[in-house]
């Protein structure tokens, strides 16, 4: 049974950085895609950054560009989003999920159906 935990989220002030952890059990991460969704209230699931590792393809939304850094530690079989100069746009619900190999990670952004496995979601919230 695939199992997704996120963690990492919270209160942080405009400006300041938060690491987000996707800890994934029950399949090896080295063999899937990685995407990280935001979802704020009233609007639809935004892809935010994803990884795919067969195609070497890592893609970041045009409003975290530059800000947003996602990484993996297959020792682990965790991947993890860091957030930095954070934005008060930036808050939501952050979630992670996992795709087959060489899905739902493209050049131009994220395919959420085609994700399999989801996290329960991190609350970010960005506030002085």
């Amino acid at each position: 049974q695939v199992q997704v935990v996120d963690s990492g989220g919270g209160l942080v002030q405009p400006g300041g950085s938060l690491r987000l952890a996707c800890e994934v059990s029950g399949i090896n991460l080295d063999y899937y895609t990685v995407g990280w969704f935001r979802q704020v209230p009233g609007k639809g699931r935004e892809g935010v950054s994803c990884w795919n590792i067969p195609g070497r393809i890592t893609y970041y939304s045009s409003s975290v560009q530059g800000r947003f850094i996602i990484s993996r530690d297959n020792t682990k079989n965790t991947a993890y989003l860091q957030m930095n100069t954070l934005k008060p746009e930036d808050a939501g619900v952050y979630f992670c999920a996992t795709a087959d190999a060489g899905y739902g990670c493209y050049t131009r952004g994220l395919v959420s159906g085609d994700y399999d496995h989801w996290g329960q979601g991190a609350q970010v919230t960005v506030s002085s």
